[in-house]
């Protein structure tokens, strides 16, 4: 499906009916990562919305010089056209930066959040040069570039020897992404602020998520998030990294199956 959101036009699945999810991919993904959620989370008895954010995907093309505020604002906007007051929200890496961008600045309509493989804190200065290298690199060389790095920080090492055709799978979404889409979501996550110090006013009950062999999201990334978030629960996926609800998809479906299950009262 597609709407028009402002300037662009995004694409999206909605399957099911029910109390609403929303699913946001992250970087340098799109919303078929989600694959393996939106059935099974449908025949669960929820509205599953998997949008493509701006960029990438079958969205419209968008260049850079937006920030995880605009990735937000277009959500919300697809929100209100599809008449969704509130939603659960998972966002994994990059999605889960705009996730804690709407705790911040749309809280009422964030019903419970599921941080997936991600954190808190921004980039340090080191990080930050590597990203505008990287958004530089995206811009002129398209994402050859983007695949050498992620493809080997995406998957846990077993994955990487046994499930080929998913590294394949994921390889093709990153080669199609366009570089505007790349350099758009690199400097997003450069100029992000650090929302450690915000988490503990995020009163929504909360799921964290991570793989144990993930390379890009540290426990510590892992242990900040669950101390500084006021109603907070965590689950640890063995023998999976980054990619942990591709990797591992039944046991990544029947901990978010399990928290939706308890979430109190109505959307």
């Amino acid at each position: 499906m597609r709407l028009t959101i402002d300037d662009i036009e995004l694409a999206f699945d909605d399957c099911g009916a029910g109390p609403a999810l929303l699913l946001i991919h992250g970087f340098p993904l799109n919303r078929r990562m989600w694959q393996p959620q939106l059935q099974p989370l449908a025949e669960a008895g929820y509205r599953v919305i998997a949008p493509d954010l701006r960029g990438f995907g079958e969205s419209d093309p968008s260049t850079p010089g937006f920030g995880l505020e605009r990735f937000g604002d277009d959500l919300i906007a697809l929100l209100d056209a599809l008449r969704i007051d509130r939603a659960t929200v998972a966002g994994m890496s990059m999605g889960g930066y705009i996730l804690m961008d709407l705790l911040e600045r749309y809280p009422r309509r964030v019903r419970a959040a599921c941080f997936i493989a991600t954190r808190s804190s921004a980039d340090d200065e080191a990080g930050r040069d590597r990203r505008s290298a990287m958004a530089a690199e995206a811009e002129r060389l398209g994402a050859n570039p983007i695949i050498k790095i992620f493809a080997e920080l995406l998957f846990a090492a077993d994955s990487m020897h046994t499930r080929p055709e998913l590294i394949a799978q994921v390889t093709s979404w990153m080669r199609g992404t366009a570089p505007g889409g790349l350099a758009g979501g690199l400097l997003a996550m450069r100029d992000r602020k650090d929302y450690t110090p915000l988490l503990p006013g995020f009163r929504q009950p909360a799921l964290v998520l991570t793989g144990a062999e993930d390379r890009a999201a540290t426990p510590g990334a892992l242990e900040l998030l669950t101390a500084g978030l006021p109603c907070c629960q965590s689950r640890i996926i063995e023998q999976a990294g980054h990619m942990l609800n591709m990797e591992k998809a039944e046991e990544f479906n029947a901990a978010l199956r399990q928290f939706l299950k308890e979430l109190p009262g109505q959307p």
